[in-house]
């Protein structure tokens, strides 16, 4: 390069060895290093833990309010700066919206390479900005480290009545399941880094990831469609969320495939072998808990079992309430598709 060159631009996800969500510890591992931490039982003032493996942790403050608490950050998912500070800043919010409360305000959780530009910093920061105006809620400060790959998140602290927060433990047997996002982010980011995403693909997957979970939320949090289980869709896929569902509720989930929305792309994707890590350990996880149909494609499992980033909210609620709920979601912006439901018997999932 000629002295007089300008520097090339730099492309985030060649500085990570795994992106977004899927940069997760995968399932087994975290929960044999969580055995051995004291667990903290459920009190009057503990509403929730990390028992149940849940979005958020919950304290009851007094009899009307319980404050939300959750962190998440991982590494750049796309390479433009201002849409990782985006993403990232939206998928850690999510988790307050799919505990069923109100974000109140966000802390940036930052670790940045030394030898990069501090203007690549300054537009991931300005995206996340961008995205805490959007929902309504100011950044109040932070914690920043050096480190050869960067990360960017926040924690989030969110207020909901004792008695109407949301888990992802509470659904019931004959309730339906409604996704309101197309999976399959893991594999198309994935695409990317590898260069093999078309423009239009890696457009779509850039504009789902950094869109709010806020509006369907609060859909959820209503109180008009008597949700009784609800959690995102994240890093562990959809299998593992909805097996986190079945496991709390103590029910059979039944998922249905070709119901499912999938991101236009992915499955071809998938069976050229374009498949995140954290897809793959995703799948194994499960795989002890999910009867598939005979001769399903594993491309089509592992795109069941995709890590997502911001993904859509996964509802459970009773069957004569989803037509509302539909009608509801769409008349505040967002779609909704019924996948599955939960049934009597042994936890776990069965792929129809």
């Amino acid at each position: 390069m000629l002295p007089d060159e300008p520097a090339p631009p730099v492309r985030l996800t060649q500085l990570s060895n795994c992106a977004g969500c899927a940069a997760k510890i995968r399932p087994d591992v975290l929960h044999q290093v969580l055995s051995g931490l004291p667990r903290v039982k459920k009190s009057r003032e503990v509403l929730v833990g990390f028992e149940t493996s849940d979005d958020a942790a919950v304290v009851r403050l007094n009899a009307t309010q319980a404050v939300v608490e959750t962190v998440d950050f991982f590494p750049p998912v796309v390479d433009d700066p201002y849409a990782y500070g985006q993403i990232a800043a939206a998928n850690a919010m999510s988790d307050i919206w799919a505990m069923g409360a109100r974000a109140l305000f966000s802390l940036n959780v930052v670790a940045f390479p030394k030898d990069q530009p501090i203007e690549v910093l300054q537009e991931i920061l300005a995206g996340g900005a961008a995205k805490a105006k959007e929902a309504g809620i100011p950044i109040l400060g932070g914690h920043s480290v050096q480190s050869p790959e960067p990360k960017y998140g926040m924690a989030v602290t969110g207020l909901v009545h004792p008695k109407k927060v949301l888990t992802n433990a509470g659904g019931r047997a004959g309730d339906v399941l409604i996704l309101t996002k197309p999976i399959g982010t893991g594999i198309a980011t994935t695409a990317i880094k590898r260069g093999m995403a078309t423009p239009a693909l890696e457009q779509r997957v850039t504009a789902q990831m950094a869109q709010l979970n806020k509006a369907a939320g609060e859909v959820f949090a209503s109180g008009k469609l008597s949700v009784h289980a609800l959690t995102d869709v994240t890093g562990f896929g959809l299998l593992g969320h909805l097996l986190e569902v079945s496991r709390g509720a103590g029910l059979r989930a039944v998922l249905y495939k070709w119901q499912v929305p999938v991101m236009e792309g992915v499955p071809q994707l998938a069976e050229q072998g374009v498949v995140p890590g954290g897809t793959k350990t995703n799948l194994e996880h499960v795989a002890k808990w999910v009867k598939f149909g005979a001769g399903l494609p594993g491309h089509v499992q592992h795109v069941l079992a995709d890590a997502q980033t911001n993904g859509g909210l996964l509802a459970a609620l009773p069957e004569k309430k989803a037509r509302e709920a539909l009608k509801a979601l769409e008349k505040a912006g967002v779609q909704g598709w019924v996948v599955g439901g939960l049934q009597r018997g042994k936890p776990g999932i069965d792929v129809v």
